[in-house]
């Protein structure tokens, strides 16, 4: 698994899967805040399977030398 997410993208990831995740134990208190999961884990790991099919990439192109 090769990193394709930048570090803009990842710390979005990251903080959004932390925020769904928190629904499950205030506010609403609904089990759909465990969808917070998936963002979280791409976002640690820095890999988005979706991307990869996709062929997207967030992260900086490396320059030759």
């Amino acid at each position: 698994m090769k990193v394709n997410e930048g570090m803009i993208d990842r710390a979005v990831r990251i903080l959004l899967g932390l925020a769904l995740i928190s629904l499950v134990y205030v506010g609403p208190k609904t089990p759909w805040g465990w969808v917070g999961i998936v963002p979280l884990v791409t976002g640690v790991l820095g890999f988005c399977g979706l991307y990869a099919i996709l062929g997207i990439t967030t992260c900086p192109s490396k320059k030759d030398s």
